[in-house]
């Protein structure tokens, strides 16, 4: 599975119609988070590999009702705590 993340600006007043929208009908939805600033909302997406990300914002979240406009984000690796090397004591 391939993460995607799509920022989503919407019609005035629709955000929270497009949310429930996001989440309802796109089995594909994982999360969505109303935000502040040029979008209202970021969905993440998880797109089987074989799965065009093109296709899927084109022909499946673009049809969701009180879209205006949307930026793709392509993520290529999870970063995390478990991920780090632990510290070197300080030196003293």
């Amino acid at each position: 599975m391939k993460p995607l993340y799509v920022q989503i600006k919407c019609e005035l007043g629709k955000a929270y119609d497009v949310a429930d929208a996001l989440i309802d009908t796109l089995e594909e939805t994982s999360e969505v988070y109303s935000t502040s600033g040029d979008y209202d909302l970021l969905a993440k997406f998880y797109l089987a590999e074989e799965k065009s990300i093109g296709e899927f914002v084109n022909y499946r979240l673009h049809n969701i009702a009180g879209i205006r406009d949307t930026h793709t984000i392509l993520a290529f690796r999870l970063f995390g705590a478990k991920d780090r090397e632990p510290l070197s004591e300080p030196r003293r």
